[in-house]
């Protein structure tokens, strides 16, 4: 009875750390259709590995944060991305990092990366920042962050930065994959491509046409 008892343990045990180990990988992209023909498949990480013996310093290396991004838009902020196309080394490491400049009063709009949670730095200024939960609660996070403060965005929740200072202001984030993905509130819902039907969203923000098409012409 007892090596019937042992028995039965050791293959739970070996059924457990099976399902245990059986997860699917993280998404490194929006989506990946199967292919039935092998030639016309890629990698789900879109990159080779290059050979370990032609791999150079400079592969690690990157030097464009030293200088303030270039602010054009009318939101009064920009965002310098280094994921894995700007620096190769980061492919299969789950990192990238961001520089992102804001004009006095400038906001970084409501958005969301899919792939990844969000650790953000003040360098110099001072932030309001904030991040929504989802339903169905939709609570709001916030609080303001100063020089040296850090704050955390959850992988996939909306979330927004606001200078609320005089002066410019300046972060460096950090995003826990190569490939985060970036989803802009306003422009997904009103600068899609096709856009997205006018009763579509007349129903969904109680809004008249006039204003929907006001907010696309914003977006395009």
């Amino acid at each position: 009875m007892k090596s019937f008892t042992f028995y039965l343990l050791v293959v739970f045990m070996a059924l457990f750390s099976s399902f245990a180990f059986a997860t699917d990988p993280g998404s490194l992209q929006d989506f990946c259709v199967a292919a039935e023909n092998p030639n016309h498949a890629v990698f789900v990480n879109g990159l080779f590995c290059k050979d370990p013996n032609l791999v150079v310093a400079d592969d690690f290396y990157l030097s464009r944060f030293n200088k303030p991004g270039v602010i054009t838009n009318p939101v009064g902020s920009i965002v310098t991305l280094d994921n894995v196309f700007i620096i190769p080394g980061l492919n299969t490491l789950g990192l990238s990092v961001a520089r992102v400049d804001y004009a006095p009063k400038g906001v970084n709009p409501p958005h969301t990366h899919p792939r990844a949670t969000e650790v953000l730095t003040v360098m110099e200024g001072t932030l309001r920042v904030g991040f929504v939960t989802s339903n169905p609660d939709n609570k709001l996070f916030t609080k303001l962050i100063y020089k040296g403060d850090v704050f955390v965005f959850p992988q996939g929740l909306i979330h927004y930065q606001m200078n609320v200072g005089k002066t410019p202001a300046i972060a460096i984030s950090f995003l826990s994959s190569q490939n985060p993905g970036v989803n802009r509130i306003g422009d997904a819902v009103f600068g899609s491509k096709p856009f997205i039907d006018d009763y579509v969203l007349t129903k969904a923000f109680q809004v008249d046409k006039k204003l929907v098409d006001i907010l696309h012409s914003q977006c395009v």
